[in-house]
């Protein structure tokens, strides 16, 4: 299976090329004042308001840099009620894919209790890389409020 790589501070990551809708670069966001935390704004995804999360701030309270290599990755959210949803994703250095079978990636023993999005890792030629689990990434309470926002910040 194919996966886009990208980078949380200097770790690496993987997302599944098959939830992925389409990859952008950076624009400028519409902010939502008092969003949630990780939440970076609004994108306008062709006259779609379509929330961003920031994954450098979820995962590590700080914004993702804005450079030339991060981008605005728009995946699929399938939410509780079934409906599929774009979801962007701010994320630094996203200009590379690898090739990993799904059975390669490993649980990584160790639990991260408020980051349930951190998924199994696989090891390759330049070190370890964690699967990212678009699922898992929304709180439930984030989730309940997100396109409502999105939808008026429009």
């Amino acid at each position: 299976m194919v996966y886009l790589l990208f980078q949380i501070g200097a770790e690496r990551y993987a997302l599944a090329a098959s939830g992925i809708a389409a990859v952008e670069p950076l624009v400028r966001l519409k902010q939502i004042p008092q969003a949630a935390a990780g939440v970076a704004g609004v994108m306008d995804y062709h006259g779609q308001p379509v929330p961003v999360v920031d994954l450098s701030a979820m995962a590590l309270g700080q914004p993702a840099q804005a450079s030339l290599s991060t981008r605005l990755v728009l995946v699929r959210y399938l939410c509780p009620d079934g409906r599929e949803r774009l979801l962007g994703l701010l994320a630094e250095g996203a200009t590379e894919t690898a090739r990993y079978k799904s059975r390669d990636f490993q649980d990584p023993g160790v639990v991260a209790g408020g980051a349930r999005y951190l998924g199994p890792v696989v090891h390759d030629a330049r070190g370890i890389v964690q699967r990212i689990e678009v699922a898992q990434l929304l709180t439930p309470e984030v989730r309940d409020v997100l396109w409502q926002q999105a939808g008026e910040a429009a």
